[in-house]
């Protein structure tokens, strides 16, 4: 099991760094449109581009965030309940946290699968494909579940693993 717990932590560590070059590609786009557009230029393209990245960067970043107690956490009532209380109720927190991860990844797979197959384009100029960014929902969410699983492996694992 300590394996898989690795293997996951990799795997949101590699998503966390593609988020990241998508964040930084983002602002860079958005940095040269404002200066492109002050020289009294136009472009089309940018903006819808840029939030593509922002939120294909949202969900791949997920898993890691995680892992690393980045996420909005509702741990206000395991923090005062005493120790024997709180360990169940991180448990539960955490496999509720799986259970919607899973739902939501499998309603962005219908969702990524029905706008592929349709060929569905945005409403812009541009008209970008719309299953890539879509894509990016099911695949973040079931590596968000993926990394839930292996938060709670380490849960039993005896202190000192990873």
């Amino acid at each position: 099991m300590e394996r898989f717990v690795r293997v996951v932590d990799r795997l949101g560590t590699a998503c966390a760094a593609i988020a990241s070059v998508m964040l930084a590609l983002a602002a860079l786009v958005i940095t040269w449109n404002v200066i492109y557009r002050a020289m009294g230029a136009s472009t089309y393209w940018e903006i819808e581009f840029s939030v593509y990245m922002m939120v294909a960067a949202l969900f791949l970043a997920s898993p890691y965030c995680l892992r690393t107690n980045g996420h909005v956490a509702v741990d206000l009532l395991s923090y005062y309940l005493p120790k024997r209380y709180a360990r169940p109720v991180t448990v539960a927190v955490a496999v509720i946290g799986l259970l919607v991860c899973v739902y939501l990844a499998y309603a962005g797979g219908i969702l990524t699968v029905d706008s592929f197959e349709k060929g569905e384009t945005t409403e812009s100029t541009w008209a970008p494909l719309k299953w890539p960014l879509f894509l990016t929902m099911p695949v973040g969410l079931a590596l968000t579940a993926l990394q839930y699983v292996a938060e709670l492996v380490r849960m039993r694992l005896p202190e000192g693993e990873p």
